[in-house]
């Protein structure tokens, strides 16, 4: 059994009737509408959906709004097997929640999978990623593209085979399919982060003991608005979640970021 949360602030309504629409023609079991905007037209959209179980939150934060959803899941008499936490500009055949969770049923070293994820042109997104230090960060958002293009390749992966399965330390949270069991062992998203780095932090710590791969044996698309690239106020959300992060592994000494990009350069 798969479960899948999404969450919901002034959503545009056809972007998440696209979202519900590929769900509900999937196998997923219950998808869960978590509207930080307390958005009533997101409530009566939700509520054209039998699967969809909707509710609204005071806007806690990305993380702890998929929280919620997953401490009801684990509450369940028969909790399901895997959970997806998901954006809603996303694209993606019906088959591709069972396709993960078949190969994850003949994998149970497997804590979480990424895949394949391209953009509306088709062109590959490179969403699994080296840890970051605040270098990568730094260089990436504020540094023109043409400068220190070696090191934003290596941070990005490019130079692994997109062909071939790799356990990377660090899943973007547009699609992060999860197993509970691992999720109950290693903890759910740490709530200190409002929004952002969240999915780094869940990632490396379900890098420790499981492995959390990319996989390309499914593909989605993925809109990607990068609103932090838009807004000075996310941009300001994203730089202050970012300290949080490092404040709580370590600026530039974190010897377990280093052991783990080590295994992947």
């Amino acid at each position: 059994m798969t479960t899948v949360s999404i969450v919901t602030y002034h959503t545009p309504e056809s972007e998440l009737r696209h979202c519900l629409d590929c769900l509900a023609a999937s196998e997923v079991h219950t998808v869960f509408v978590v509207d930080n905007a307390c958005d009533e037209s997101t409530r009566a959209i939700a509520a054209q959906y039998p699967r969809t179980v909707y509710t609204q939150l005071p806007n806690p934060g990305y993380g702890a709004a998929h929280n919620w959803a997953l401490r009801q899941v684990m509450d369940w008499p028969e909790p399901p097997v895997y959970h997806i936490v998901m954006n809603t500009d996303l694209s993606f055949d019906p088959s591709v929640p069972k396709t993960i969770a078949d190969y994850m049923d003949l994998n149970p070293e497997v804590g979480a999978i990424q895949p394949r994820i391209v953009g509306p042109d088709g062109q590959r997104q490179f969403t699994c990623r080296m840890l970051p230090t605040p270098n990568d960060l730094i260089l990436r958002r504020f540094l023109p593209k043409r400068f220190m293009t070696a090191a934003r390749n290596l941070y990005l992966l490019k130079h692994l085979d997109p062909d071939q399965p790799h356990n990377i330390p660090y899943h973007q949270g547009s699609f992060m399919f999860l197993r509970l069991e691992a999720l109950r062992r290693e903890g759910l998203f740490d709530e200190r982060f409002f929004m952002y780095p969240e999915d780094i932090d869940l990632t490396r710590r379900l890098h420790r003991n499981w492995l959390t791969l990319y996989w390309p044996g499914a593909t989605i698309m993925h809109l990607h608005r990068a609103e932090s690239y838009q807004s000075a106020r996310m941009l300001r959300i994203h730089m202050v979640n970012m300290v949080r992060y490092f404040n709580k592994w370590g600026w530039f000494y974190d010897p377990e970021r280093t052991r783990f990009n080590t295994r992947i350069k």
